[in-house]
C-alpha cells in the first residue's frame, strides 16, 4: 500500500510563504497526475489547489494563480506546494493527491496551513 506524507504546514502571518512537500513511500510505475487539494473548514468540500500532470503540464485555482506554484522530484517521489504572498483565506488543510497510470487516487492524511491577518 502506498503512503502518502505531507510535511511543510504550519502557522505564518499573512504575506509570508510556506513550502509543502509530499513524499511517496514508493515509486509509482506510471502516474497520471499529482496534485494538491484543500478543505478550508470541516464539513466543506475538498478543492483543487494545483495539479501536474505527467507531462508537467500544470493547472492552478483561480484564487492560487501567480501565488502557488507545484514541482516535483521524480528522484525523490516528492511533490511540492510553494505558496507564496499567503492570504487568510488561504488558511485550511491541505492534501497530496496522486492519481496512478489506473485512475487509483492516493490521499495523504493531510497538513494545517493557518495564515493569521
Amino acid at each position: 500500500q502506498v503512503q502518502l506524507v505531507e510535511s511543510g504546514g504550519g502557522l505564518v502571518q499573512a504575506g509570508g510563504s510556506l513550502r509543502l512537500s509530499c513524499a511517496a513511500s514508493r515509486i509509482f510505475s506510471t502516474i497520471n497526475a499529482m496534485g494538491w487539494y484543500r478543505r478550508r473548514a470541516p464539513g466543506k468540500q475538498r478543492e483543487l489547489v494545483a495539479t501536474m500532470a505527467s507531462g508537467g503540464t500544470t493547472n492552478y485555482a483561480d484564487s492560487v494563480k501567480g501565488r502557488f506554484t507545484i514541482s516535483r522530484d521524480n528522484a525523490k517521489n516528492t511533490v511540492y506546494l510553494q505558496m507564496n504572498s499567503l492570504k487568510p483565506e488561504d488558511t485550511a488543510v491541505y492534501y497530496c493527491n496522486v492519481v496512478n497510470g489506473y485512475g487509483l487516487n492516493y490521499w495523504g492524511q493531510g497538513t494545517q496551513v493557518t495564515v493569521s491577518s
